[in-house]
């Protein structure tokens, strides 16, 4: 799997774990009007077992986006030190074809 599969996977994976959050957490809301004992304390246990994992996957993802951007950073930092006028250029030619699509408009 490449890094863009990766990425994509991680992002599906998050999302699942938002969603499992909110169905729990409406299964928690559900149990507990009107319930008390085994429903009632199976849901919240549900939902806190399932919050955890979503902080914990979330907590995971932050620190990979943090350190694949210092990552990406530093990568640019070095590319635009050794090769300033290939950089200056690329930002020139960058900046005039948009100049030109924003102008058809």
């Amino acid at each position: 799997m490449d890094a863009t599969g990766l990425k994509d996977f991680s992002r599906t994976k998050l999302i699942a774990d938002v969603k499992a959050v909110v169905d729990d957490a409406e299964a928690y809301l559900a149990a507990s009007v009107g319930q008390t004992g085994e429903t009632y304390a199976a849901a919240r246990m549900n939902l806190e077992r399932t919050l955890e994992a979503t902080r914990a996957r979330i907590s995971d993802t932050h620190r990979e986006l943090v350190e694949k951007t210092r990552t990406a950073t530093r990568v640019t930092d070095s590319y635009v030190h050794e090769r300033p006028w290939t950089s200056i250029a690329v930002g020139v030619g960058a900046g005039l074809l948009l100049g030109l699509l924003m102008a058809r408009r």
